[in-house]
């Protein structure tokens, strides 16, 4: 049944995005200057997670590569590689510049003193995540990289830049910002249709079958891509040459806690925390749930830092938040 199991994986870019062209349109226009030897602008993409952000950087980025003679580009996930170490690293190892670089003992300086030194072709750098980071003077310090393009990716265009002090919003305050809205339903179902196309069997699932797993995935790709995944893959052990709607049931909920768990795989020491105390109460009111951080963490983060790690763990599905700022509660996502 499968033909092409690449094509069934979250990370997969096509060549040929749908529903995105206006993004797409955009970002290229950002971008365009690199193709005439200039500096291109940096650009902020936001938008809920699943709606495509992360695909359509590295795809418009890869279309970028075909028309200019030398591009160097890389994408780091700053939820990862939070730390500015972590981070100048990635960033390094895109232009094959870490052969000595040893965690332990290179002073974090000498890494930015490499990517200031860099004098290869263009570097476009997608920083995924990019709220994520724990020092946004990193950000400054690559904004004055004159060979240093960046593309922001974030959920809330406020938890970038309601972070970063009056220095930095001068100089990427006014960057161009591009929306991604919630997939629909039907949207959902021509992406998938692609993914049908080239992965599996012609006759495989029908268009109805495709509507039932967009119709589960709630607007978010990963999802939808995840739950076809998976349906073909039992499907083929079933010795199945298709996939029916029963099939697409009995992975719905197989397929979240796959999502979930890379999503809590991610969390920092911080959220990780905060999430289980969550886990362990049921439901627990902001007061109580930040008194009992405290009591396990050796340095506990302000309450506004903690009121935006639990934002980020609310805009991925794995926790809920009800009531008034003042008489919140917070249990986990059903």
């Amino acid at each position: 049944m499968i033909t092409d199991a690449r094509v069934l994986q979250p990370e997969f870019v096509p060549n040929d995005v749908k529903h995105r062209s206006a993004e797409v349109s955009h970002l290229s226009d950002t971008l365009r200057p690199i193709v005439e030897g200039n500096r291109a602008t940096n650009s902020l993409l936001y938008g809920p997670s699943g709606a495509g952000k992360t695909c359509i950087a590295q795809h418009t980025i890869e279309q970028l590569r075909e028309n200019v003679v030398a591009l160097n580009y890389q994408y780091v996930n700053c939820w990862e590689d939070h730390s500015r170490f972590k981070t100048l690293y990635r960033l390094l190892d895109g232009i094959e510049n870490t052969f000595d670089i040893h965690r332990q003992s290179t002073p974090k300086d000498e890494l930015l003193e490499r990517l200031r030194e860099y004098d290869g072709p263009p570097y476009v750098v997608i920083l995924d995540e990019v709220d994520q980071l724990q020092d946004k003077s990193l950000l400054y310090d690559l904004y004055r990289i004159p060979h240093i393009t960046m593309v922001l990716i974030a959920n809330r265009e406020e938890d970038v830049f309601n972070t970063l002090d009056d220095r930095l919003n001068s100089r990427l305050g006014a960057c161009p910002r591009i929306r991604f809205s919630q997939y629909s339903i039907s949207e959902l179902v021509t992406i998938l249709e692609d993914r049908a196309r080239w992965g599996i069997e012609s006759d495989a699932i029908n268009t109805d079958q495709l509507e039932t797993i967009a119709d589960y995935a709630a607007g978010d790709a990963r999802v939808a891509i995840g739950i076809f995944r998976n349906a073909a893959r039992v499907a083929r052990q079933n010795g199945n040459d298709r996939i029916t709607v029963d099939v697409i049931d009995q992975v719905v909920s197989e397929t979240k806690s796959e999502i979930r768990q890379k999503t809590t795989d991610k969390l920092t020491h911080h959220q990780q925390v905060l999430y289980d105390t969550i886990t362990e109460a049921g439901e627990i009111g902001a007061g109580d749930l930040y008194d009992a951080y405290c009591k396990v963490v050796d340095e506990p983060r302000t309450r506004r830092t903690i009121r935006n790690h639990l934002s980020k763990l609310e805009q991925y599905n794995l926790i809920v938040a009800t009531g008034n700022t003042k008489a919140r509660s917070y249990s986990l996502q059903s």
